[in-house]
């Protein structure tokens, strides 16, 4: 089989390396019996996509260049949340590409496992969407703020009224009261 290794480290600026990472998964990849394709380094975070190598795996796996890519661990190979890390391993095994974990053993789609490993990580995704939006609701319930402009009482009202009248802009109006141009369009352009 020929393997892809994908490595990185979140910063440049702390000395962080690939190093460390390479050496074990090159030997993991002679212990399999796997022939090197490509080293992918990024010094990225991890919470996009948007990292060259990366970027550059993909297009090579589209292109079949390698069978499996081999990371250290799945918070190194992304992290951008469970949903989006399940959707960048499926795009592999979409493509005929399969993946293993150094360190997470359980992360394996080589093996006789592999649709069980791939249900299970659909499945946590599915949880954490779930939870992720019953979050949402949750802090919409608790908020005290209605959606959309906020009202002003009838005093406040008045008063961006006469400012406007001296011949304010609404910019002087908002430095003065407070009261963002927004919502002040609500109040005074009709009139």
């Amino acid at each position: 089989m020929t393997c892809a290794i994908y490595a990185r480290v979140s910063t440049r600026d702390k000395g962080q390396t690939n190093d460390n990472q390479l050496l074990e998964l090159r030997a993991f990849a002679e212990r399999l019996g796997y022939t090197i394709y490509q080293e992918y380094c990024d010094q990225e975070s991890g919470g996009t996509a948007e990292r060259p190598q990366f970027q550059q795996l993909f297009v090579d796996a589209h292109q079949r260049r390698f069978d499996v890519v081999l990371f250290w661990s799945l918070d190194r190979f992304s992290r951008e949340g469970v949903t989006e890390t399940l959707n960048h391993l499926q795009k592999l095994n979409a493509v005929g590409v399969q993946f293993k974990s150094f360190t997470e053993q359980y992360l394996d789609s080589t093996g006789v496992f592999k649709d069980a490993i791939v249900a299970i990580l659909a499945a946590i995704a599915k949880q954490e969407r779930a939870r992720f939006s019953e979050r949402i609701k949750a802090g919409q319930a608790r908020s005290t703020k209605k959606p959309g402009r906020p009202t002003l009482d009838p005093a406040k009202v008045a008063e961006l009224r006469r400012l406007r009248g001296e011949g304010l802009s609404f910019k002087k109006i908002q430095v003065v009261t407070g009261v963002p141009v927004a919502t002040m369009h609500k109040y005074l352009v009709a009139d």
